[in-house]
């Protein structure tokens, strides 16, 4: 009986021969490289461009806040006091026998804050009592506004209007006597009044999602301003 011979199969012909060769031609093979560091270059370009518009968009938002607390501190210079019965204070002192008339009025300092409506006052405030509302919102809104967007002139502007994203519990209001008016002073006392915000984030379009910047507050913004007639009647010059 013949035996018939047992053919080996070269080892260059097994299946495991044949992935290796697939593999290292794979790792040859540079068809669609370029599509690949194009995407990948498209995706970094797009990334920065977005965060340019974004960056951009932030500087545009604090120089308007800046702007809009310009204009609410001289809105308030010149309206009824958000410290109700603050314009009466002038008079109040020289009823009560604190002060003669045409003397120095006595130290006081009044803080109003939009995100609590409550006002806090240290020194000499007889008379001054809560939360005016009504004065807040002619600071924020615009004198003889209640919304936002609907000012006819620059003289019924308020800080939204130059600011759309500005509440009033953005809004903090301090009345401090720095040695300005008299007592018995017909149009009330005459403190420094400064108005600054708080609480007002950055709006982000594209990086917020992104990079979570959403909790990014603007900086600390004040401005101060004499006070004038404390009264809603007196123009704004």
């Amino acid at each position: 009986m013949r035996r018939t011979p047992i053919r080996k199969t070269p080892a260059s012909r097994t299946p495991r021969a044949g992935l290796l060769r697939s593999a290292r031609s794979l790792l040859r093979d540079q068809a669609g490289a370029v599509l690949v560091e194009t995407t990948v270059m498209m995706a970094l370009m797009l990334i920065v461009l977005l965060g340019s518009i974004d960056f951009l968009s932030l500087l545009y938002q604090w120089n308007a806040a800046t702007k809009a607390v310009q204009l609410g501190a001289r809105i308030a210079a010149v309206s009824n006091p958000v410290a109700a019965g603050l314009n009466n204070l002038s008079i109040a002192v020289v009823n009560a026998a604190l002060v003669p008339p045409g003397g120095a009025m006595p130290f006081f300092e009044v803080r109003c804050d939009g995100a609590t409506e409550r006002c806090a006052c240290t020194g000499t405030c007889l008379g001054v009592g809560g939360y005016d509302a009504a004065a807040m919102n002619a600071v924020v809104f615009g004198r003889g506004s209640a919304s936002c967007g609907d000012a006819l002139s620059s003289y019924t502007a308020g800080m939204c209007d130059v600011f759309e994203r500005i509440k009033a519990a953005n809004v903090v209001i301090s009345y401090t006597q720095t040695g300005l008016g008299y007592a018995g002073r017909p149009g009330g006392p005459a403190p420094t009044i400064t108005v600054e915000i708080q609480d007002l984030p950055f709006q982000f379009f594209f990086l917020g999602g992104l990079l979570r910047f959403r909790a990014i507050a603007i900086p600390a913004l004040r401005t101060s301003i004499s006070a004038e007639d404390l009264s809603s009647s007196a123009p704004i010059m």
